[in-house]
Protein backbone atom coordinates (compact mmCIF):
# COMPACT_ATOMS: atom_id res chain seq x y z
CA UNK A 1 0.00 0.00 0.00
CA UNK A 2 1.69 3.15 -1.22
CA UNK A 3 0.65 5.56 1.53
CA UNK A 4 3.55 7.47 2.88
CA UNK A 5 4.82 9.61 0.07
CA UNK A 6 1.29 10.69 -0.68
CA UNK A 7 0.20 11.35 2.86
CA UNK A 8 3.30 13.31 3.81
CA UNK A 9 3.08 15.48 0.71
CA UNK A 10 -0.60 16.11 1.22
CA UNK A 11 -0.30 16.78 4.92
CA UNK A 12 2.50 19.26 4.32
CA UNK A 13 0.95 21.07 1.35
CA UNK A 14 -2.71 20.89 2.22
CA UNK A 15 -5.90 20.19 0.36
CA UNK A 16 -4.98 22.38 -2.63
CA UNK A 17 -3.01 19.42 -3.97
CA UNK A 18 -5.91 17.00 -3.94
CA UNK A 19 -6.82 15.56 -7.31
CA UNK A 20 -10.41 14.91 -8.45
CA UNK A 21 -11.74 11.91 -6.57
CA UNK A 22 -8.89 12.00 -4.07
CA UNK A 23 -9.01 11.67 -0.31
CA UNK A 24 -9.79 14.56 2.01
CA UNK A 25 -7.09 15.91 4.37
CA UNK A 26 -8.47 13.86 7.26
CA UNK A 27 -7.54 10.68 5.42
CA UNK A 28 -3.90 11.72 5.19
CA UNK A 29 -3.85 12.72 8.84
CA UNK A 30 -5.09 9.28 9.97
CA UNK A 31 -2.50 7.65 7.72
CA UNK A 32 0.29 9.85 9.06
CA UNK A 33 -0.77 9.14 12.64
CA UNK A 34 -1.01 5.42 12.01
CA UNK A 35 2.36 5.24 10.32
CA UNK A 36 3.98 7.26 13.10
CA UNK A 37 2.62 4.75 15.62
CA UNK A 38 4.24 1.90 13.66
CA UNK A 39 7.56 3.75 13.66
CA UNK A 40 7.24 4.55 17.37
CA UNK A 41 6.84 0.89 18.24
CA UNK A 42 9.71 -0.30 16.02
CA UNK A 43 12.89 -1.63 17.64
CA UNK A 44 15.94 -3.32 16.08
CA UNK A 45 15.38 -7.06 15.92
CA UNK A 46 18.72 -7.73 17.61
CA UNK A 47 17.60 -5.57 20.52
CA UNK A 48 14.25 -7.35 20.83
CA UNK A 49 15.92 -10.76 20.71
CA UNK A 50 18.38 -9.82 23.46
CA UNK A 51 15.66 -8.39 25.70
CA UNK A 52 15.12 -10.68 28.69
CA UNK A 53 11.39 -9.97 28.51
CA UNK A 54 11.01 -11.32 24.98
CA UNK A 55 9.14 -14.62 24.83
CA UNK A 56 11.30 -17.53 23.58
CA UNK A 57 8.84 -18.27 20.78
CA UNK A 58 9.04 -14.70 19.51
CA UNK A 59 12.82 -14.74 19.80
CA UNK A 60 12.95 -17.83 17.57
CA UNK A 61 10.60 -16.31 15.00
CA UNK A 62 12.66 -13.13 14.83
CA UNK A 63 15.80 -15.19 14.24
CA UNK A 64 13.97 -16.89 11.37
CA UNK A 65 12.92 -13.51 9.99
CA UNK A 66 16.56 -12.41 10.03
CA UNK A 67 17.57 -15.49 8.04
CA UNK A 68 14.78 -14.89 5.53
CA UNK A 69 15.78 -11.24 5.22
CA UNK A 70 19.41 -12.14 4.53
CA UNK A 71 18.33 -14.72 1.95
CA UNK A 72 16.14 -12.16 0.19
CA UNK A 73 19.08 -9.91 -0.64
CA UNK A 74 21.73 -12.60 -1.05
CA UNK A 75 19.79 -15.07 -3.20
CA UNK A 76 16.91 -13.07 -4.71
CA UNK A 77 18.70 -9.76 -5.38
CA UNK A 78 16.05 -7.91 -3.37
CA UNK A 79 17.01 -4.56 -1.83
CA UNK A 80 19.62 -4.72 0.94
CA UNK A 81 18.39 -1.90 3.15
CA UNK A 82 16.83 -1.27 6.55
CA UNK A 83 13.47 -2.87 5.82
CA UNK A 84 12.52 -5.89 7.95
CA UNK A 85 15.43 -5.39 10.31
CA UNK A 86 13.22 -3.95 13.06
CA UNK A 87 10.20 -5.35 14.87
CA UNK A 88 6.99 -3.61 15.93
CA UNK A 89 4.04 -4.92 17.91
CA UNK A 90 1.03 -2.85 16.84
CA UNK A 91 -1.21 -4.71 19.33
CA UNK A 92 -3.91 -5.66 16.84
CA UNK A 93 -4.37 -8.51 14.33
CA UNK A 94 -4.03 -6.29 11.24
CA UNK A 95 -1.89 -3.25 10.63
CA UNK A 96 -4.37 -1.70 8.18
CA UNK A 97 -7.73 -2.43 6.62
CA UNK A 98 -8.12 -1.96 2.87
CA UNK A 99 -11.41 -0.90 1.34
CA UNK A 100 -12.14 -2.09 -2.20
CA UNK A 101 -15.12 -0.82 -4.17
CA UNK A 102 -16.75 -1.49 -7.53
CA UNK A 103 -19.94 -0.36 -9.22
CA UNK A 104 -22.95 -2.65 -9.45
CA UNK A 105 -22.21 -3.63 -13.03
CA UNK A 106 -18.43 -3.56 -13.12
CA UNK A 107 -15.65 -5.82 -11.88
CA UNK A 108 -13.13 -3.01 -12.29
CA UNK A 109 -12.10 -1.70 -8.88
CA UNK A 110 -12.53 1.98 -8.17
CA UNK A 111 -9.26 3.89 -7.90
CA UNK A 112 -8.13 6.59 -5.52
CA UNK A 113 -5.35 8.99 -6.42
CA UNK A 114 -2.82 10.60 -4.13
CA UNK A 115 -0.52 13.56 -4.75
CA UNK A 116 2.93 12.37 -5.82
CA UNK A 117 2.21 8.69 -5.16
CA UNK A 118 -0.27 8.02 -7.96
CA UNK A 119 -3.42 5.89 -7.97
CA UNK A 120 -4.27 2.58 -6.31
CA UNK A 121 -7.30 0.31 -6.32
CA UNK A 122 -8.06 0.50 -2.60
CA UNK A 123 -8.05 2.85 0.37
CA UNK A 124 -6.14 1.79 3.48
CA UNK A 125 -7.05 2.74 7.05
CA UNK A 126 -5.12 2.14 10.25
CA UNK A 127 -8.36 1.94 12.28
CA UNK A 128 -11.01 -0.64 11.48
CA UNK A 129 -13.94 1.67 12.34
CA UNK A 130 -12.63 4.24 9.86
CA UNK A 131 -12.50 1.61 7.13
CA UNK A 132 -16.03 0.47 7.92
CA UNK A 133 -17.29 4.06 7.89
CA UNK A 134 -15.74 4.71 4.49
CA UNK A 135 -17.18 1.45 3.18
CA UNK A 136 -20.62 2.43 4.46
CA UNK A 137 -20.38 5.78 2.70
CA UNK A 138 -19.47 4.07 -0.57
CA UNK A 139 -22.28 1.57 -0.14
CA UNK A 140 -24.78 4.39 0.40
CA UNK A 141 -23.77 5.75 -3.01
CA UNK A 142 -24.51 2.44 -4.70
CA UNK A 143 -21.08 0.84 -4.69
CA UNK A 144 -20.37 -2.75 -3.76
CA UNK A 145 -17.60 -2.87 -1.17
CA UNK A 146 -15.16 -5.27 0.44
CA UNK A 147 -13.12 -4.57 3.58
CA UNK A 148 -10.03 -6.72 4.11
CA UNK A 149 -7.61 -6.77 7.02
CA UNK A 150 -3.98 -6.50 5.90
CA UNK A 151 -1.03 -7.81 7.89
CA UNK A 152 1.72 -5.95 5.99
CA UNK A 153 2.30 -3.19 3.48
CA UNK A 154 5.25 -1.61 1.72
CA UNK A 155 6.43 2.00 1.73
CA UNK A 156 8.41 1.20 -1.43
CA UNK A 157 11.77 1.85 0.14
CA UNK A 158 11.06 5.42 1.19
CA UNK A 159 11.11 4.21 4.79
CA UNK A 160 12.33 1.09 6.58
CA UNK A 161 9.36 -1.24 6.95
CA UNK A 162 9.45 -3.36 10.13
CA UNK A 163 8.54 -6.97 10.78
CA UNK A 164 5.17 -6.85 12.56
CA UNK A 165 3.38 -8.93 15.16
CA UNK A 166 0.59 -9.31 12.60
CA UNK A 167 2.62 -11.81 10.58
CA UNK A 168 5.68 -12.88 12.61
CA UNK A 169 3.98 -16.13 13.71
CA UNK A 170 3.04 -17.20 10.18
CA UNK A 171 4.31 -20.65 9.14
CA UNK A 172 7.85 -20.42 7.81
CA UNK A 173 6.98 -20.54 4.11
CA UNK A 174 4.22 -17.94 4.55
CA UNK A 175 6.52 -15.62 6.49
CA UNK A 176 9.13 -15.90 3.74
CA UNK A 177 6.54 -15.30 1.02
CA UNK A 178 5.32 -12.15 2.70
CA UNK A 179 8.78 -10.63 3.20
CA UNK A 180 9.77 -11.43 -0.39
CA UNK A 181 6.50 -9.93 -1.64
CA UNK A 182 6.82 -6.66 0.23
CA UNK A 183 10.49 -6.22 -0.69
CA UNK A 184 9.58 -6.79 -4.34
CA UNK A 185 7.49 -3.62 -4.23
CA UNK A 186 10.73 -1.72 -3.68
CA UNK A 187 12.18 -3.10 -6.94
CA UNK A 188 9.57 -1.84 -9.42
CA UNK A 189 6.34 0.14 -9.24
CA UNK A 190 4.03 1.35 -12.00
CA UNK A 191 1.96 4.31 -10.86
CA UNK A 192 -1.75 3.68 -11.17
CA UNK A 193 -1.42 -0.01 -12.12
CA UNK A 194 -2.22 -2.01 -8.99
CA UNK A 195 -2.69 -5.28 -10.89
CA UNK A 196 0.78 -4.99 -12.42
CA UNK A 197 2.42 -4.13 -9.10
CA UNK A 198 0.77 -6.85 -7.05
CA UNK A 199 1.16 -9.60 -9.65
CA UNK A 200 4.86 -8.79 -9.99
CA UNK A 201 5.30 -9.08 -6.23
CA UNK A 202 3.38 -12.38 -6.18
CA UNK A 203 5.62 -13.76 -8.93
CA UNK A 204 8.71 -12.76 -6.93
CA UNK A 205 7.35 -14.33 -3.74
CA UNK A 206 6.64 -17.60 -5.56
CA UNK A 207 10.08 -17.72 -7.13
CA UNK A 208 11.60 -16.76 -3.80
CA UNK A 209 9.85 -19.39 -1.73
CA UNK A 210 10.75 -22.08 -4.28
CA UNK A 211 14.41 -21.15 -3.89
CA UNK A 212 14.13 -20.81 -0.11
CA UNK A 213 12.63 -24.28 0.26
CA UNK A 214 15.12 -25.76 -2.19
CA UNK A 215 17.95 -24.34 -0.08
CA UNK A 216 16.68 -25.04 3.43
CA UNK A 217 13.33 -26.84 3.37
CA UNK A 218 12.64 -30.51 3.94
CA UNK A 219 10.85 -32.73 1.46
CA UNK A 220 7.72 -32.53 3.62
CA UNK A 221 7.87 -28.72 3.71
CA UNK A 222 8.26 -28.55 -0.05
CA UNK A 223 5.29 -30.86 -0.57
CA UNK A 224 3.17 -28.92 1.94
CA UNK A 225 3.90 -25.68 0.12
CA UNK A 226 3.27 -27.25 -3.29
CA UNK A 227 -0.12 -28.50 -2.09
CA UNK A 228 -1.03 -25.06 -0.72
CA UNK A 229 0.04 -23.43 -3.96
CA UNK A 230 -2.06 -25.82 -6.04
CA UNK A 231 -5.05 -24.88 -3.89
CA UNK A 232 -4.32 -21.17 -4.30
CA UNK A 233 -4.18 -21.66 -8.05
CA UNK A 234 -7.50 -23.52 -8.12
CA UNK A 235 -9.09 -20.85 -5.93
CA UNK A 236 -7.78 -18.08 -8.18
CA UNK A 237 -9.01 -19.90 -11.28
CA UNK A 238 -12.51 -20.22 -9.81
CA UNK A 239 -12.67 -16.56 -8.84
CA UNK A 240 -11.16 -15.23 -12.06
CA UNK A 241 -13.51 -17.40 -14.09
CA UNK A 242 -16.52 -15.87 -12.34
CA UNK A 243 -15.01 -12.40 -12.72
CA UNK A 244 -14.55 -12.90 -16.46
CA UNK A 245 -18.12 -14.17 -16.87
CA UNK A 246 -19.42 -11.12 -15.03
CA UNK A 247 -17.24 -8.82 -17.11
CA UNK A 248 -18.73 -10.26 -20.30
CA UNK A 249 -22.22 -9.95 -18.84
CA UNK A 250 -21.75 -6.29 -17.91
CA UNK A 251 -20.53 -5.50 -21.41
CA UNK A 252 -23.33 -7.40 -23.13
CA UNK A 253 -25.83 -4.56 -23.34
CA UNK A 254 -28.47 -6.54 -21.45
CA UNK A 255 -31.01 -4.72 -19.30
CA UNK A 256 -30.21 -4.04 -15.66
CA UNK A 257 -32.92 -6.47 -14.60
CA UNK A 258 -31.45 -9.22 -16.77
CA UNK A 259 -27.93 -8.48 -15.57
CA UNK A 260 -28.95 -8.64 -11.91
CA UNK A 261 -30.56 -12.03 -12.47
CA UNK A 262 -27.59 -13.43 -14.40
CA UNK A 263 -25.15 -11.96 -11.88
CA UNK A 264 -26.89 -13.79 -9.02
CA UNK A 265 -26.70 -17.03 -11.00
CA UNK A 266 -22.98 -16.59 -11.69
CA UNK A 267 -22.20 -15.90 -8.03
CA UNK A 268 -24.32 -18.85 -6.90
CA UNK A 269 -22.52 -21.01 -9.43
CA UNK A 270 -19.18 -19.89 -8.04
CA UNK A 271 -20.17 -21.10 -4.58
CA UNK A 272 -21.43 -24.41 -5.99
CA UNK A 273 -18.19 -24.91 -7.89
CA UNK A 274 -16.22 -24.30 -4.70
CA UNK A 275 -18.36 -26.76 -2.73
CA UNK A 276 -17.75 -29.41 -5.40
CA UNK A 277 -14.00 -28.75 -5.36
CA UNK A 278 -13.90 -28.82 -1.56
CA UNK A 279 -15.64 -32.17 -1.31
CA UNK A 280 -13.96 -33.61 -4.39
CA UNK A 281 -10.31 -32.98 -5.22
CA UNK A 282 -9.65 -31.20 -1.92
CA UNK A 283 -11.11 -34.01 0.19
CA UNK A 284 -12.81 -31.71 2.66
CA UNK A 285 -10.08 -29.07 2.96
CA UNK A 286 -11.92 -26.05 4.39
CA UNK A 287 -9.27 -23.35 4.15
CA UNK A 288 -11.37 -21.11 1.90
CA UNK A 289 -14.71 -21.61 3.65
CA UNK A 290 -14.53 -18.23 5.37
CA UNK A 291 -13.99 -16.41 2.08
CA UNK A 292 -16.86 -18.19 0.37
CA UNK A 293 -19.07 -17.84 3.42
CA UNK A 294 -18.87 -14.04 3.33
CA UNK A 295 -20.64 -11.70 0.94
CA UNK A 296 -19.21 -12.12 -2.56
CA UNK A 297 -19.67 -9.16 -4.86
CA UNK A 298 -17.87 -7.24 -7.59
CA UNK A 299 -15.49 -5.62 -5.11
CA UNK A 300 -14.61 -8.97 -3.54
CA UNK A 301 -13.81 -10.46 -6.95
CA UNK A 302 -11.84 -7.37 -7.95
CA UNK A 303 -9.71 -7.65 -4.82
CA UNK A 304 -8.61 -11.16 -5.85
CA UNK A 305 -8.09 -10.26 -9.49
CA UNK A 306 -5.66 -7.52 -8.49
CA UNK A 307 -3.22 -10.11 -7.14
CA UNK A 308 -3.60 -12.88 -9.69
CA UNK A 309 -4.34 -11.75 -13.24
CA UNK A 310 -0.79 -11.15 -14.47
CA UNK A 311 1.12 -13.65 -12.32
CA UNK A 312 1.58 -16.24 -15.12
CA UNK A 313 2.92 -13.47 -17.36
CA UNK A 314 5.56 -12.47 -14.84
CA UNK A 315 6.52 -16.08 -14.26
CA UNK A 316 6.97 -16.44 -18.01
CA UNK A 317 9.25 -13.38 -17.95
CA UNK A 318 11.34 -15.02 -15.22
CA UNK A 319 11.71 -18.06 -17.46
CA UNK A 320 12.66 -15.85 -20.41
CA UNK A 321 15.36 -14.33 -18.22
CA UNK A 322 16.82 -17.77 -17.62
CA UNK A 323 15.94 -17.48 -13.95
CA UNK A 324 18.34 -14.55 -13.55
CA UNK A 325 16.42 -12.24 -11.24
CA UNK A 326 18.40 -9.01 -11.85
CA UNK A 327 17.70 -9.42 -15.59
CA UNK A 328 14.03 -10.05 -14.82
CA UNK A 329 13.85 -7.01 -12.55
CA UNK A 330 15.40 -4.81 -15.23
CA UNK A 331 12.74 -5.92 -17.71
CA UNK A 332 9.96 -5.28 -15.19
CA UNK A 333 11.29 -1.77 -14.51
CA UNK A 334 11.21 -1.13 -18.26
CA UNK A 335 7.59 -2.27 -18.38
CA UNK A 336 6.72 -0.12 -15.36
CA UNK A 337 8.07 2.92 -17.21
CA UNK A 338 6.10 2.14 -20.40
CA UNK A 339 2.69 3.52 -21.24
CA UNK A 340 -0.05 1.29 -19.76
CA UNK A 341 -1.20 0.01 -23.16
CA UNK A 342 2.37 -0.96 -24.11
CA UNK A 343 2.92 -2.61 -20.74
CA UNK A 344 -0.29 -4.61 -20.90
CA UNK A 345 0.36 -5.71 -24.49
CA UNK A 346 3.72 -7.13 -23.37
CA UNK A 347 2.06 -8.95 -20.48
CA UNK A 348 -0.65 -10.33 -22.76
CA UNK A 349 2.07 -11.68 -25.06
CA UNK A 350 3.80 -13.29 -22.09
CA UNK A 351 0.47 -14.83 -21.03
CA UNK A 352 0.02 -16.35 -24.48
CA UNK A 353 3.54 -17.74 -24.33
CA UNK A 354 2.86 -19.22 -20.90
CA UNK A 355 -0.39 -20.80 -22.14
CA UNK A 356 1.35 -22.33 -25.16
CA UNK A 357 4.15 -23.73 -23.03
CA UNK A 358 1.66 -25.08 -20.50
CA UNK A 359 -0.38 -26.71 -23.24
CA UNK A 360 2.68 -28.19 -24.91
Amino acid sequence: MRLLLALLAATALGSALLLPGCAAPGYYLQAASGQFEVWRRSRPIAQVRSDAGTAPALRERLALAERIRAFASRSLALPDNGSYRKYADVRRPYVVWNVFAAREFSVRPEQWCFPVAGCVSYRGYFAHPDALAFAAALRSRGHEVHVAGVTAYSTLGWFDDPVLNTFIHYPESELARLIFHELAHQVAWADGDTEFNEAFAVAVELEGIARWLAASGSADERETFATAQRRRSRFAALVLGARERLDRLYGSGASEHAMRKAKAEILSGLKRDYAALREGDWRGFAGYDRWFGADINNATLASIGIYTRWVPAFRALIARSGGDLPTFYARVRELAADAPETRHAALEAALRDAAREGGG
